[in-house]
């Protein structure tokens, strides 16, 4: 009797099963972002969401870790894309989507103290100056991982979309906290974020959803 031998599943296949888990992932967090968003009646920006005392931190450090796991996972299906530049070919989005995990992982566990103080002043702790340097490291590598997809040239649609969304979490990210910084318009800067926010893990669910399907299209013509 000829032994049969089991059928090998290719690396195509699981890096399209990682592709979807990973933004399903980042499908469950922005849920529970907005979820405990809409729990909080006053404004407030993102951070204050996992801020000490606050009754949504055990939902938002939840949804951080999942951004960090599906975002790894996502970036590992996207290990081969690349930049044809010479300033972005080095690396890849893959690396840079990791260094932002890793920072969004120092963000989840080191959060800001009550209330979210701002960068001066005598309420500013070493505590909220290390949560806000990761979080604003994650944003600058998620934000950079998306310039380098806009210019992958095996993904046209996807760089398109990747230069729009890039530019406009720059530009919404960055006029939400120059108000929070100078305080002026808070409640508008704090809205601003949580776009930023929605439009940025918006754009890694799209990445991981792309990612997903030109792997099982190669799994499926091997």
């Amino acid at each position: 009797m000829t032994a049969v031998a089991p059928q090998r599943v290719s690396t195509h296949t699981v890096e399209g099963v990682a592709a979807i888990l990973g933004s399903s992932a980042v499908a469950i967090a922005l849920i529970l972002i907005w979820g405990s968003r809409l729990t909080v009646t006053r404004e407030l920006y993102v951070s204050e969401l996992g801020a000490e005392g606050e009754p949504t931190a055990a939902a938002f450090e939840i949804a951080l870790l999942l951004i960090v796991m599906g975002g790894s996972a996502v970036a590992w299906a996207a290990r081969r894309v690349r930049a044809w530049p010479p300033l972005l070919s080095w690396g890849s989005p893959a690396v840079s989507l990791w260094v932002g995990c890793g920072f969004f992982l120092v963000a989840s566990q080191v959060t800001c103290t009550s209330g979210c103080p701002l960068p001066y002043g005598p309420s500013f702790t070493w505590q909220d100056f290390t949560h806000t340097l990761a979080a604003v490291l994650a944003f600058a590598a998620a934000c950079w991982a998306m310039i380098q997809t806009s210019f992958a040239r095996e993904h046209p649609v996807l760089a398109r979309m990747s230069i729009v969304t890039a530019i406009a979490v720059a530009v919404i990210a960055g006029t939400g906290g120059l108000f929070s910084l100078f305080r002026f318009q808070v409640v508008l800067g704090s809205r601003l974020e949580f776009v930023a926010t929605t439009i940025a893990i918006a754009w890694l669910m799209m990445f991981g959803t792309v990612i997903a399907v030109r792997a099982f299209r190669r799994a499926a013509s091997e």
